[in-house]
């Protein structure tokens, strides 16, 4: 299986898993949390098929990458993920972004340039800022954060169950949108990811992003659903505008969250028309 090193801890590398199929542009697709790249297997279809080449990897601490104790904010992730394109020499590509992955395309453009890169795209973004503060009264109380971060002490399993049911408004589209197999199987991938990586992502949440998105060059396409219950749409995705000059905007109505699994046909369309 491939893999990239990406640092060390007690002497001992740090690897990222990754997958890279197909050829034409590269797309790299950086999942959302509490998941892994195979998360994607609904766009790494529609993707191939179109004729593009796609990457998908798991990031530090979550799916079959390394899980190394420390590394669980932005910077460090726009590390890794500077790493694996320069170890696959990738130019003119796309970054696609979900969630939190959105969160490592805004900080890898914002510090790595968009050298390597033609075009973005974020799923139910988390930029440009989360928490809330006096230059930001839009965001969110830092006490949810604070809360979500007791409750994966607490019982890490339950908060899993609850976040992913939240994340596909599952009491609304269980059974029709995402089947509860479907929840059960993104489950056991999240129990299996670092108990570390999980807490500490979600003090990450709380990043600044505003300066990245001011570095932007690039056209950008930015897919949210009007229902998103974890990134509130008024806090993310309709701040975007004021922050992107080139931006392209679509609310996917009544979608939530993972938008990428129950309204993959939407998203999907949308996505290989901003690539074409």
């Amino acid at each position: 299986m491939p893999y990239v090193k990406v640092g060390e801890e007690n002497g001992k590398a740090i690897h990222l898993f990754y997958e890279d199929h197909g050829s034409g542009t590269p797309v790299v697709l950086v999942h959302g949390f509490p998941l892994s790249g195979a998360a994607w297997e609904k766009q790494t279809a529609a993707l191939l098929d179109e004729g593009h080449r796609v990457i998908t990897y798991d990031r530090r601490g979550f799916g079959k990458s390394d899980q190394p104790s420390f590394g669980y904010d932005f910077d460090t992730f726009a590390a890794d993920l500077s790493v694996l394109m320069e170890a696959l020499d990738l130019r003119d590509g796309v970054l696609v972004g979900s969630c939190m992955g959105t969160g490592e395309v805004a900080r890898y453009i914002g510090t790595y340039s968009s050298a390597r890169v033609a075009k973005a795209v974020m799923l139910a973004p988390l930029p440009p800022c989360l928490g809330w503060d006096d230059d930001n009264p839009e965001g969110i109380d830092w006490s949810i954060f604070a809360d979500m971060r007791r409750e994966i002490r607490t019982d890490r399993f339950a908060f899993l169950k609850n976040f992913l049911e939240e994340a596909h408004n599952a009491d609304v589209l269980g059974g029709s949108r995402i089947g509860f197999d479907a929840l059960r199987a993104f489950f056991t991938v999240a129990a299996a990811a670092s108990a570390t990586a999980t807490h500490d992502s979600v003090a990450a949440w709380t990043a600044d992003f505003r300066d990245d998105l001011a570095k932007f060059d690039i056209p950008v396409l930015a897919v949210q659903g009007e229902d998103d219950r974890i990134m509130p749409i008024a806090v993310t995705g309709d701040r975007l505008k004021g922050h992107l000059h080139d931006l392209r905007y679509e609310v996917v109505e009544g979608g939530p969250h993972a938008i990428g699994w129950t309204h993959a046909d939407e998203v999907n369309a949308a996505l290989i028309d901003f690539l074409r």
